[in-house]
C-alpha cells in the first residue's frame, strides 16, 4: 500500500484496519487541539511575563515553568507525529521504541520542573534509576532495529 494514496488504500483495508485509521485520525485530531491551546497558553504566559519584566532565567521557578511549558509541547509534538505515522500506514501499531522516548522525555520534563529544595532524595534517586532504565531500553531496541536492516 502507498501512504500517498489513502483514499484508494481506504477500499483495500478490513473492517479492523478502517476501526484503527479512523481511530488514528480522531486522536490526531484532539492532540492537534490540545498542542494549539499549549501553544497559545505558552505564548500569553511568555508575553505577559515580558511585559511585566518578570522573565529573569536566572530566576528558577520562572525557568522551570517556561520549560515545563516548552517540554509539555515537545512531548505531544512527539506522540501526534507517532500517531500520525499510524494514520498514514507507515506503521501498524504505536511502536514501543517511540513510547520509550515519549517515557524519555517525560522524565526529563520532571526533572526540569523539579524543585530540589522540597524532593526528597529517594524521589530523585527513582527518577534518576527511570532515566537510565528507559535510556538503555532504548538504546537495546534501537541497537536490534541497526541490527536487523543490516
Amino acid at each position: 500500500m502507498n501512504p500517498r494514496e489513502p483514499r484508494r488504500d481506504w477500499k483495500l483495508l478490513g473492517l479492523y484496519e478502517k476501526f484503527e485509521q479512523s481511530i488514528a485520525i480522531v486522536l490526531t485530531t484532539v492532540i492537534a487541539v490540545i498542542i494549539v491551546a499549549a501553544l497559545i497558553n505558552l505564548i500569553v504566559n511568555v508575553a505577559l511575563l515580558l511585559f511585566e519584566g518578570l522573565v529573569n532565567p536566572a530566576e528558577k521557578s520562572v525557568f522551570q515553568a517556561i520549560f515545563g511549558m516548552i517540554m509539555t509541547l515537545l512531548i505531544a509534538l512527539e506522540f501526534k507525529h507517532s500517531i500520525l505515522k499510524v494514520a498514514a500506514r507507515q506503521e501498524s501499531i504505536i511502536q514501543v521504541k517511540t513510547v520509550i522516548l515519549i517515557a524519555l522525555m517525560a522524565v526529563a520534563r520532571k526533572f526540569i520542573i523539579l524543585d530540589i529544595s522540597s524532593t526528597s532524595a529517594a524521589t530523585i534517586a527513582a527518577l534518576s534509576a527511570s532515566i537510565l532504565t528507559l535510556g538503555v531500553a532504548y538504546w537495546l531496541i534501537r541497537t536490534r532495529n541497526v541490527r536487523a536492516t543490516d
